[in-house]
């Protein structure tokens, strides 16, 4: 992992001497930040591929209400399990082209034997175990730049919540390739690095989030979840 800790890049710089932060701007990561950190009115800008996207404000539909969704049945699993860390819009250091801030990451602490780590200045840095976007109209970008990215960098499972084509697609890392995950026959996917992370697809995508949260605690009271929780606790 390349170390793209940037804590000193804005010294002797006021923030009127600095560009400000557009999208198309082709930067590496410290120039990515030393402008970011200078315009504290922008919420969400991810540098992917070397290239900067800076995010409109977001509705409430598409985006807010699924990405809440998104961050309870997340959460859920989180609480449940000691050693498994959650993040809302984090800003990820991947490498020196990419620094995303994902809409969601659930990740391993480094003391269990997670992947990524916590910088000094508090940023992740490394891969975290599993992403995931709530994609409307930035689709093109998580399907295709982001997702090639996510998976040179290691990331584990990524999951992209396609909004207006009502499709939830959850890939696998085998082999340096991603491999989608299949529903089975009742239409729940299963987690490979999060035992007893069980989603019901079809619920989540119709806004049923008890049906949801039901399935999550059948994954969570079976025996893979219980193995999994007291080996990250060890």
């Amino acid at each position: 992992m390349v170390n793209t800790s940037v804590q000193d890049t804005n010294k002797g710089d006021s923030p009127s001497q600095i560009p400000p932060l557009e999208s198309g701007d082709h930067l590496t990561c410290l120039e990515f930040e030393r402008r970011y950190n200078a315009m504290p009115n922008v919420k969400k800008a991810e540098l992917i591929e070397g290239v900067v996207y800076v995010a409109s404000p977001l509705r409430f539909e598409p985006h807010a209400e699924p990405h809440g969704d998104l961050m309870i049945w997340l959460g859920n699993y989180k609480v449940a399990t000691p050693g498994v860390r959650m993040g809302d819009n984090p800003t990820v250091r991947l490498d020196l082209d990419n620094e995303p801030q994902p809409d969601a990451i659930l990740f391993i602490d480094a003391a269990c034997g997670g992947q990524s780590h916590l910088g000094v200045d508090g940023y992740v840095e490394g891969a975290p175990e599993l992403v995931a976007e709530v994609a409307a109209s930035s689709a093109t970008k998580d399907l295709h730049d982001k997702k090639r990215a996510y998976c040179r960098n290691g990331i584990q499972e990524y999951i992209v919540w396609q909004v207006f084509e009502s499709t939830v697609s959850w890939f696998k890392l085998q082999d340096g390739e991603y491999l989608a995950l299949i529903p089975d026959a009742t239409g729940i996917i299963r987690s490979q690095v999060f035992p007893g992370l069980w989603l019901d697809v079809s619920a989540l995508v119709a806004g049923n989030m008890p049906q949801v949260l039901a399935v999550l605690q059948k994954g969570l009271n079976s025996l893979e979840h219980q193995a999994f929780v007291q080996r990250l606790n060890k």
